[in-house]
């Protein structure tokens, strides 16, 4: 069997490999949207796996931004145009929550380490008070150079994995990864011992994390709001 988790584009191209092997995934996109299966309750085929909440919680990271610099009107959010299964609707729930906010956002995409260079660089002439960068398997790998450029342009930013925050980033607010990962470990495990992935719904992990690192917001000069730190899951000090 092939197990592919974390990436829309690894399982994507699993199922173009084969229609026979069972393929276990674990992604943020929407997997019908996606092509990976027809429908959520029968998947069909030799394709299930586990959907995290992503482009759902994608606005409200905006919100907690606005959140704790609400003095601010313009933001952006950073997308990767290469994987418009996760960007175009991430992009337009993320406006539509910006006009329920009465702040302006701008899109900036980045699909290299140089572009994403490019687009921090571009924040100062867009006066953005903060930045959220859109989920992505490309930035999941780069968390650490996000957190350190958003650091070194003073800029407030949230992402959705606590590996964000833990590298220095300001906040992060998604999907837990280790839901996530164990629920298709386990789906992996029934395959394993002959159900078919026809007959196993498509799972959806619901749990959310909340990480703010206050290491950060002091060197940012910002003070988090109680309501903020009440809800949060884990506080770096």
């Amino acid at each position: 069997m092939i197990a592919t988790p974390g990436s829309t584009a690894a399982a994507l191209a699993a199922k173009a490999t084969t229609t026979t092997t069972p393929i276990i995934f674990a992604i943020g996109a929407d997997p019908v949207a996606a092509g990976l299966v027809p429908t959520l309750n029968r998947p069909g085929g030799n394709v299930t796996g586990v959907a995290t909440l992503n482009a759902e919680v994608g606005p409200k990271r905006l919100e907690l931004l606005h959140q704790i610099i609400p003095a601010a009107s313009v933001f952006a959010l950073l997308t990767n145009p290469t994987n418009p299964v996760i960007s175009e609707p991430l992009s337009r729930d993320a406006q539509a929550s910006a006009l329920t906010l009465g702040i302006r956002l701008h899109i900036l995409h980045a699909s290299s380490d140089g572009e994403i260079e490019a687009a921090f660089a571009a924040l100062h002439g867009l006066k953005a008070g903060g930045v959220v960068i859109g989920s992505d398997q490309f930035f999941n790998s780069r968390s650490r150079q996000l957190a350190a450029l958003a650091l070194q342009h003073s800029l407030p930013a949230v992402y959705q994995y606590r590996e964000f925050s833990a590298a220095g980033g300001l906040i992060s607010y998604g999907a837990s990864l280790t839901d996530a990962f164990e629920l298709a470990g386990v789906y992996t495990g029934r395959v394993l011992n002959g159900e078919k992935p026809a007959d196993l719904p498509v799972q959806q992990s619901t749990k959310v994390e909340l990480t703010v690192n206050l290491k950060t917001a002091k060197a940012l000069g910002l003070t988090i709001p109680p309501s903020v730190l009440v809800a949060a899951d884990d506080v770096i000090e």
